[in-house]
């Protein structure tokens, strides 16, 4: 007998299953992109079959094409969903490049739902590099160190992201070998690098623990970053002390239960910065959480956001704890990508053990590294790094001078606002670039990078 439950159950399994396609088939998406009816943003609209994490699937689209969510209007209670979103792109404009709106209109038109079943967002196998994930105890000159291992172990950083919070830092990374270019795949060598790192990760004599993994699976970095903060429990404060400090800067959320309907209704009143609506819907969905029906809305500097939602199993949430929880856990996402500090902007001619010299020099100047983004492409390598003053003091305006005179002031760009902060003297021909180690290339291998 249960031999034959559990053959209907895996039947009746398959029959949902075939239902869902035939449906979604019948009803294939619609995606209409209007540069007309706002003045000053791009409206986009989605009309779908529904399914569990569609709308992660179209913020993320949106997000990894670095556009800004500015207004979202979303519902998809029953069996469609329908979705308005405002974008703007990198420069607050509406979104006029061709290429740009023809993958979107690719990405979440018809064509898509003809893809494999299997398709996952933000998934992919590689063997153009290795992916390194690391998670311990922050700490000033972590960066620099991890780097500096790798380098070492003759390893070249293409990609990379780091982000801190609530004591704890995590890291995704892409590396090749330095020789091949191509992903490492030699057993023992991968088991040097991540024994190395761990013995690096486990400096901090924290209580708390350390892991590194190397793998050829890759991961969307940043899902993977909240994922591994999530599990390492970076949303329960450890210092109270600082909570009356942190009070005006902790974004506002709320959960209450609206009864009539069975819903939850969460609303968050945060400072609005980008990927912002990312961050928060793949939390709740990454939570086991349903969002039948939001409303996104920025205005000037401050974001507004209220969700209505149900966990996977169709109840809203159930208890104060869970509450609790749902609470940590979404202003613990928001605050993981915040950018506090300076922001450095470095682009340069991309070559091994550039990334750890960079930071080699921000630690020797005492600053830490809150978060930061290394990407290359084209054989330019662009770094961004937020840095504060050790402690939390302010950065002094003769330690990003000091930064300036080793890394050069045509391909260091500094955003924000260090104490006195003088406009940048041009270099001198004579000035070395990162303390002599560039002495045998000239500034022409460097790229200038201006941003607005």
């Amino acid at each position: 007998m249960a031999f034959i439950s559990g053959v209907n159950m895996n039947f009746s399994r398959y029959m949902n299953d075939e239902y869902e396609k035939l449906f979604r088939r019948m009803n294939p998406p619609r995606v209409v992109i209007d540069n007309e009816s706002c003045e000053n943003a791009t409206v986009i609209r989605v009309d779908s079959a529904n399914k569990h994490g569609i709308l992660l699937e179209v913020v993320q689209i949106l997000t990894d094409l670095n556009l800004t969510i500015t207004k979202a209007y979303i519902s998809s209670d029953g069996g469609w969903f329908m979705d308005v979103f405002n974008v703007t792109d990198h420069d607050g404009k509406k979104v006029t490049d061709e290429a740009i709106l023809e993958y979107i209109r690719k990405s979440l038109g018809p064509e898509s739902c003809f893809m494999s079943s299997m398709r996952s967002v933000g998934v992919t196998q590689t063997m153009q590099h290795t992916a390194v994930e690391l998670l311990g105890s922050d700490r000033p000159g972590l960066l620099s160190e991890v780097s500096a291992v790798l380098t070492n172990l003759k390893c070249n950083i293409l990609n990379a992201e780091v982000w801190t919070h609530n004591t704890r830092a995590a890291a995704v990374m892409h590396v090749t070998d330095e020789e091949t270019g191509s992903a490492i795949t030699d057993p023992q060598r991968l088991s040097l690098i991540k024994e190395l790192l761990c013995n690096v990760l486990g400096g901090g004599n924290k209580v708390r623990g350390s892991s590194s993994v190397v793998t050829k699976e890759v991961n969307h970095t940043e899902r993977r970053l909240h994922q591994m903060m999530f599990a390492d429990r970076d949303y329960e404060r450890v210092d109270d002390d600082d909570e009356d400090v942190d009070e005006k800067s902790r974004p506002k959320v709320t959960v209450v239960n609206w009864s009539d309907n069975d819903y939850s209704v969460v609303t968050i009143q945060c400072k609005d910065r980008a990927k912002l609506l990312f961050d928060i819907v793949f939390t709740l969905t990454d939570m086991q959480y349903v969002v039948f029906h939001a409303s996104i809305d920025s205005k000037g500097p401050n974001a507004y956001q209220e969700y209505y939602i149900k966990h996977i199993d169709g109840s809203p949430v159930k208890s104060d704890a869970e509450r609790q929880r749902v609470i940590q856990c979404l202003e613990a996402a928001i605050k993981r990508r915040v950018s506090e500090g300076l922001k450095l902007e470095l682009c340069a001619t991309d070559r091994v053990g550039l990334l750890s010299d960079v930071t080699r020099i921000i630690r020797e100047n005492s600053l830490t590294v809150t978060r930061a983004e290394v990407t290359t492409k084209g054989g330019k390598a662009v770094n961004t790094f937020y840095v504060g003053g050790a402690s939390g003091c302010p950065v002094e305006s003769k330690t990003i001078e000091s930064i300036r005179q080793a890394i050069g002031n045509t391909i260091l760009k500094v955003k924000g606002k260090p104490e006195e902060l003088k406009p940048a003297p041009q270099d001198s021909p004579t000035r070395f670039l990162f303390g002599g180690l560039f002495k045998s290339r000239s500034l022409a291998n460097f790229g200038m990078v201006s941003y607005s």
